[in-house]
């Protein structure tokens, strides 16, 4: 600091020292004296204390009129009294003549004014920089800011008036379904236990009966009477037809979510519908919006061993379970403890090319042998739909509307299609110029945007492109944040419409918003070998580990 505030007086105009009284550095008094060396303002008392304090080197005490502007050279730490004005390219360090002429002789050296003065030279183009070009754009875009603050904060005041006009009539709808639900389950319980009940009943006023036969039988069997013996007639074909019980089943509660449509619950033959009121036309107008923020830091909150040694593919289920599979040919369904709690054997090989689940919470997965996509129903497979011989079934995701968006790959092609049910809606592979949006035949990650964008994770071009949901390509992201070449895998969007991708070969996770903009990386977790992907429905991700088996679970979001 004082050798700053010295050069900083000295490089003063005349017309400001007859301005402003220059004081010594190292007191409060006017400065007569300047030491060259050292750079630093003196008054007449202090050039002792000065000289004093730093004995190892040399001074060049001037009187102030005579100063030298010059750089500041470091005091070597090898050779005492010597200044270091070179740099050895060979050991990064700086050295004096006299390292020079002993252990750095014959390294490539270079004067550290010339270092000095290209560092001065890149500091100053950065000033000019930042105050020429990117302080303009902050500042504008804070005035573009301010504006949308007080006109979103006068529509939200709108907003909020409007939501209260349907509030009562929301609650007293759903009061009624599930006053009705409350009734049927109530009944169904009574009716269901008295059946149990009954059979129960019966089957305990057997035992007593069959009790009194074995001590009769032991009695006989003591007996020498010929008559007693001949005269016994079983029970054993009556005790052996156990009363049958028809044993019902307690329905299922299914529901199903249309988002910002309708909602819809069913328990056996009850079915009811909750449709949404459009609240004002200002609901258009304002991009849906999420109180959750991005967490500084994220944080694994848990690490779930598979038991599989090829972790490929995670979808899960709720925020406890997770559907998963490697290369053999089951999926299980395991839980946070690392539980298996169900699996299914699929017959594919080496394991179905991807899963996922219906917005109904059914499992399907994408079958390369028979060119199929199935579901999983009561434990058994049945096709959903076909594709055409040739075309290889991959990747997928199901949309919000309850299509299955389907990545397939013939030779060098690659395409994504888009079924609703068993019917071929839409074929996605060329742009609006007639050019393939994907490069080879590798594999696509798909995943749907709240607004529809499909976003993919093309694995050739080492991309991520988003396209609209009529196939036009909005942007493409190439990982220019990575360390390493970016190697993008499964791909998933949250309540956000943030994108999030996982980059195998950077070991971490990149976050876009629904435009493109990078927002950050999540690699301090632990990712070692991520591929797989899922987001439970607490808003945290499941990401899979392929080499380990294992998945770690990330809180991300506030």
């Amino acid at each position: 600091m004082i050798r700053i505030k010295s050069l900083l007086k000295a490089m003063a105009t005349p017309t400001s020292w007859a301005q402003e009284l220059i004081t010594c550095d190292l007191c409060d008094k006017p400065t007569k004296q300047f030491c060259n060396n050292c750079q630093v303002s003196l008054c007449v008392d202090c050039v002792s204390k000065h000289v004093d304090k730093f004995k190892s080197q040399t001074h060049d005490i001037v009187h102030f009129t005579n100063r030298k502007i010059q750089p500041v050279f470091p005091e070597c730490k090898v050779h005492s009294n010597q200044r270091c004005e070179a740099h050895c390219q060979k050991c990064d360090v700086q050295v004096c003549l006299k390292c020079i002429l002993s252990s750095h002789s014959g390294h490539k050296i270079v004067e550290i004014q010339e270092i000095f003065n290209e560092k001065k030279n890149e500091i100053e183009k950065e000033n000019q920089e930042i105050e020429s070009n990117i302080l303009p754009k902050y500042r504008k875009k804070m005035d573009d800011i301010a504006g949308k603050i007080s006109t979103s904060t006068a529509k939200f005041d709108e907003l909020e008036k409007e939501t209260e006009k349907h509030r009562k009539l929301w609650h007293q709808e759903v009061d009624i379904i599930f006053s009705k639900l409350g009734s049927l389950i109530k009944s169904m319980r009574e009716s269901f236990l008295t059946s149990l009940k009954s059979h129960q009943s019966k089957l305990k006023n057997l035992i007593p009966d069959m009790l009194q036969t074995v001590e009769q039988n032991k009695e006989i069997l003591k007996t020498n009477r010929v008559s007693e013996v001949n005269n016994y007639k079983s029970k054993l074909a009556k005790y052996r037809y156990i009363p049958a019980y028809i044993d019902g089943k307690i329905p299922l509660l299914n529901t199903r979510t249309v988002r910002g449509r309708e909602r819809t619950i069913e328990l056996g033959k009850y079915k009811a519908t909750l449709t949404q009121r459009a609240l004002s036309s200002l609901t258009d107008e304002i991009p849906h919006l999420s109180l959750n923020v991005l967490l500084d830091k994220a944080r694994v909150i848990a690490t779930i061993p598979t038991g599989l040694k090829s972790l490929w593919r995670v979808a899960c289920v709720g925020t406890e379970e997770a559907w998963v599979n490697g290369t053999d040919e089951v999926i299980r369904r395991v839980d946070i403890h690392g539980s298996v709690q169900e699996s299914f054997t699929t017959g594919c090989l080496f394991g179905p090319n991807d899963i996922s689940l219906t917005r109904q919470g059914e499992l399907i997965y994408s079958d390369y042998n028979n060119y199929t996509v199935n579901i999983v129903r009561g434990g058994k497979t049945e096709v959903l739909f076909t594709i055409s011989q040739g075309w290889i079934p991959k990747r997928m995701c199901c949309t919000k509307s309850g299509d299955i968006l389907v990545n397939v790959s013939s030779k060098n092609q690659n395409q994504i299609l888009r079924y609703h049910g068993m019917k071929l809606n839409q074929e996605i592979y060329n742009d609006e110029h007639g050019n393939p949006i994907f490069k080879g035949s590798s594999v696509l990650y798909l995943a749907e945007n709240n607004n529809g964008d499909i976003c993919v994770s093309d694995r050739n071009a080492e991309f991520v492109v988003v396209m609209d949901k009529t196939g036009r390509v909005r942007f493409r992201y190439d990982g220019t944040q990575a360390m390493r070449a970016f190697s993008p895998r499964y791909i998933v969007t949250d309540s956000m419409s943030q994108i999030i991708v996982v980059d195998n070969n950077n070991a971490c996770l990149h976050i876009l918003d629904q435009n493109g903009q990078f927002l950050r990386c999540i690699g301090n977790c632990g990712l070692d070998k991520p591929n797989g992907l899922s987001l439970d429905s607490g808003g945290r991700l499941w990401v899979g580990l392929m080499d380990s088996g294992e998945i770690k679970v990330i809180q991300y979001m506030k």
